[in-house]
């Protein structure tokens, strides 16, 4: 009977330290990751160009308030990257435990990242959800420019290249082609969108896509995988780089949660991205 208590109390111990770890600490935790992705047709000029990757901020989810915000953006700008592309999901809607936050606080907070080569933004399944006017509105005012379905050339000295926002897979217009449209010379073009279901789509003259939206499935369990990911491809695209037929993706798993305030092997991650040429 003594021994049988005692296996209780250890088990009753072990799942209480896990829900300390998946409800609380990973959660509040904030890492930054860099990732060196070497890509076909990535110019020698622009060898070693850092682009940090901001998904899925649900700022006002637990432990991702305004003050956590604050201190992404002083992390990002002590990191110094030369891009920061902002993948969309910047409000929640219905997570427990969370508070609403305006899209004008956050807009005013994101507005303090400085880099070389801009801040740029796409919208997430949850912006569109809310008022995706708005948010764009807000972040446009705070002088960070949405891409929506266009791109724009980048340029620092000698290396150029095509940046590409492109819609919500699942609540906006999403046209590649319309996006593409623009591109008028053979510089390569990173493009970037919330929801990596959309890379199917996505044609060989892209030299890297960038997405959100999984948060890596949230909790990930050694010998299993990741139980549940948003994506009609399951695991497919859950978390950091895809290569397929050549076309190469990374998907960032994000800083926010979105239904259960809970992350489990899945940390809260700045991704940083270090583009360069293939040898």
């Amino acid at each position: 009977m003594k021994r049988r208590r005692g296996i209780v109390a250890a088990l009753a111990s072990m799942v209480l330290a896990l829900a300390l770890w998946a409800f609380w600490l990973e959660p509040a935790s904030l890492s930054t990751r860099e990732h060196s992705l070497a890509l076909p047709r990535w110019p020698q000029s622009c060898d070693g160009v850092r682009v940090a990757v901001l998904a899925d901020l649900h700022v006002g989810s637990p432990w991702q308030g305004p003050a956590q915000l604050r201190k992404i953006v002083q992390t990002v700008n002590a990191a110094r990257p030369d891009l920061v592309l902002l993948a969309g999901d910047y409000v929640i809607q219905g997570v427990v435990g969370g508070r609403f936050v305006t899209p004008e606080q956050i807009a005013a907070e994101l507005a303090k990242l400085s880099t070389p080569l801009g801040t740029y933004a796409v919208l997430g399944n949850h912006d569109w959800w809310l008022d995706g006017p708005r948010i764009t509105r807000a972040l446009e005012a705070a002088r960070i420019p949405v891409l929506e379905d266009s791109a724009r050339q980048l340029a620092r000295g000698d290396c150029r290249f095509w940046l590409a926002g492109i819609g919500d897979f699942w609540t906006a217009k999403h046209d590649v082609k319309q996006a593409l449209s623009g591109v008028n010379d053979a510089a390569p073009v990173v493009l970037f969108t919330h929801n990596p279901d959309l890379f199917p789509e996505i044609p060989a003259r892209v030299t890297l896509s960038i997405a959100g939206h999984t948060h890596g499935g949230q909790v990930r369990i050694p010998g299993i995988g990741r139980p549940v990911v948003p994506s009609r491809y399951g695991q497919r695209y859950a978390a950091g780089l895809v290569v397929e037929e050549g076309r190469h993706l990374f998907v960032s798993t994000g800083l926010g949660t979105s239904i259960l305030p809970v992350r489990f092997l899945v940390p809260p991650e700045i991704s940083i991205l270090r583009l360069q040429a293939q040898p």
